[in-house]
């Protein structure tokens, strides 16, 4: 997933190996810079290729997950106000992230074909790097959809896989017929 050639921070390297101490299932990385919700996959399958769609086997789910933010946000889900996003309207305010940009080493991906943790980027407003006195109205636009997003943890599947005797069984594989993307228990 990660070229050779490229140096992972060691931020990064922190947050890597704390997605996989701890069973994360959903999280969200904040921007600025533009008004939508991207999800995975980021990285485009051909390299080569610019914007190119680019889905993961859990495309419904992401597309779930990312209208779940974009719609309880009230400038993304402003279907008539011109903004920076405003390209963004006719797709519903989300959009699979290397069809809009193609990029590697993303934690979304990442976290995607690592871990258990599926994550969106949201990008919170049009400034990339806003004032001071502009990030009070950025948290109150962004709150109630952060939280929307956070009650899509409650969706899905959930539960104990134990043994005959119902002691829990680390590491099994989950599989959903039709997508082709396993998941494991946590400890």
């Amino acid at each position: 997933f990660f070229p050779s050639v490229f140096q992972v921070a060691p931020e990064t390297k922190a947050v890597m190996k704390w997605l996989r101490s701890i069973p994360f299932v959903l999280s969200a990385s904040l921007h600025g810079g533009e008004l939508v919700v991207t999800y995975p996959y980021d990285y485009s399958r051909h390299p080569m290729e610019e914007k190119m769609f680019s889905p993961t086997p859990d495309e419904k789910v992401f597309k779930m997950l990312a209208k779940a933010y974009a719609d309880a946000h009230p400038v993304i889900s402003d279907r008539s106000e011109l903004r920076c996003g405003g390209n963004f309207v006719k797709r519903g305010g989300i959009i699979n992230g290397a069809e809009w940009y193609s990029f590697t080493g993303g934690m979304a991906d990442f976290n995607y074909l690592h871990t258990n943790c599926f994550e969106v980027t949201v990008e919170v407003g049009c400034e990339k790097f806003p004032l001071e006195e502009e990030l009070f109205t950025i948290w109150h636009e962004n709150k109630g959809a952060l939280l929307n997003y956070m009650e899509m943890v409650h969706r899905g599947i959930k539960g104990i896989v134990s043994d005959k005797f119902g002691n829990p069984i680390k590491n099994a594989r989950i599989s959903v017929r039709g997508i082709q993307h396993d998941v494991t228990t946590g400890n």
